[in-house]
């Protein structure tokens, strides 16, 4: 008789050491987003908030090659391609090496980041039916894995790896979704010309990168000669960090001795990249999008008040936990797959009210829906982060209480040490145990 698939098991042994890397880089980085977060707030809401307005609307670059920007649409436009970039990498790792490569593992990550995105959309919608903030349906469904796995690392001092495993691989195909969601419903005005002239540097940068190729002043210039014709195409330049990333071989050519031989040179980029998307590009996007003047107390109300707002803050609480909850026990439904033994559903809550901490994405498509620093972005803004605080909180509690009643079973564990269902009460090694 076949055993029963487990869900939210703890994976392969390379992909949980590989997560514990990936862990410890992204908590890094969900502090620094949190810090630069702080930091524009109180300095939109405090008495120099014209200073702030003024920065973030500082012009640089080339007029005539369109590109003369504000700072905030170059941390939007060019900083987090660099952010798409490392997100394209981990995609095509996991769906080539990782375990997504497994359809039997796949599942369970894949139903439960189509549902985490589902329900959030709809509760959006049906809040927006009137009042022209359809436009903005997408804003809830994305999940902010640095801030996640930051709240996680502040909890999971027991917690299962099978949880922390699953909630990056969610990540990962949530990322990939919200990719695709960018590049198809939030191209305004499409000049096929330009994309077309992009493929002849992305198969320049493809061919390098196929032959090995690790310098750095060989890659730059291919590479940013397609986020420029990418951006002038009218696609949002970030895809073109997606697009360079799946050109990446994952798996060391045999001449090179093989999958066996070591790290191929999407890791390799990949480790080189990452500190750069978590310690700098995300923080800077953050800084410069999360800068919002509330009000007090009366202007958050009235901000909620807008039902862009109110359904972005309840997408990502309810829909989130909803979605990624009712995919999970679907699955289990239909599939006769079972949880991991040592996890239990309330771990699953737990997990799923993790997904609703939505941050970079969601003020990306935010800005892309309604035009950065109009007043809707701006009720964006508080809807994403009203939410991300209450997801956040509420996880915390649930997990936070999950995570001692694993420390119990741990301490009970030790105590218990030969199994026998008696406690060692002269220890482990006594003989009078």
């Amino acid at each position: 008789m076949t055993a029963p698939r487990r869900l939210f098991g703890r994976g392969s042994w390379p992909e949980v050491r590989r997560i514990g890397d990936v862990l410890r880089t992204e908590t890094v980085g969900g502090v620094l987003l949190l810090v630069a977060t702080l930091l524009a707030l109180a300095w939109a809401n405090s008495p120099w908030s014209a200073s702030y307005a003024r920065l973030r609307d500082v012009a640089v670059g080339p007029s005539a090659l369109d590109l003369h920007l504000s700072l905030g649409a170059w941390a939007a436009d060019g900083l987090l391609a660099v952010f798409f970039f490392v997100a394209g990498l981990e995609l095509k790792r996991e769906f080539v090496a990782g375990d997504l490569r497994d359809r039997r593992r796949a599942a369970l990550p894949v139903a439960a980041a189509v549902g985490g995105m589902a329900v959030p959309a709809v509760i959006y919608t049906l809040a927006n039916l009137t009042g022209g903030g359809l436009r903005g349906w997408a804003i809830p469904t994305a999940t902010d894995i640095a801030f996640a796995l930051a709240v996680l690392a502040l909890i999971s001092t027991h917690l299962p790896s099978g949880l922390r495993t699953f909630l990056l691989t969610l990540a990962v195909v949530d990322d990939l979704l919200a990719i695709t969601i960018i590049a198809v419903f939030y191209t305004s005005t499409l000049h096929l010309p330009w994309l077309l002239l992009a493929l002849v540097p992305l198969v320049a940068f493809a061919v390098l990168v196929q032959r090995r190729v690790r310098t750095w002043w060989l890659l730059l210039p291919p590479a940013l000669l397609t986020w420029g014709l990418v951006h002038a195409s009218g696609v949002h330049a970030t895809v073109a960090g997606v697009l360079l990333a799946f050109t990446v071989p994952v798996l060391r050519s045999e001449r090179a001795g093989g999958p066996d031989a070591g790290p191929g040179l999407a890791e390799h980029l990949e480790h080189r990249f990452r500190p750069l998307s978590a310690g700098v590009a995300v923080p800077v996007f953050a800084f410069f999008s999360a800068g919002v003047t509330v009000g007090g107390f009366s202007g958050l109300a009235h901000s909620l008040a807008d039902p862009v707002a109110l359904g972005t803050a309840v997408g990502l609480v309810v829909g989130k936990a909803a979605g990624i909850s009712a995919a999970t026990w679907l699955v289990s439904r239909f599939t006769r797959a079972q949880l991991d033994d040592e996890l239990g559903w309330p771990d699953v809550v737990g997990l799923s009210l993790l997904g609703g901490i939505g941050f970079t994405v969601s003020l990306l498509i935010g800005e892309l829906a309604f035009g950065g620093g109009s007043v809707r972005d701006a009720h964006v803004t508080v809807g994403v982060l009203t939410g991300t605080v209450v997801a956040a909180l509420l996880a915390g509690i649930v997990l936070r209480l999950r995570n001692r009643r694993y420390r119990r079973l741990a301490a009970a564990e030790e105590v218990d040490a030969d199994h026998d269902g008696v406690p060692d009460v002269y220890g482990p090694h006594s003989a009078g145990g």
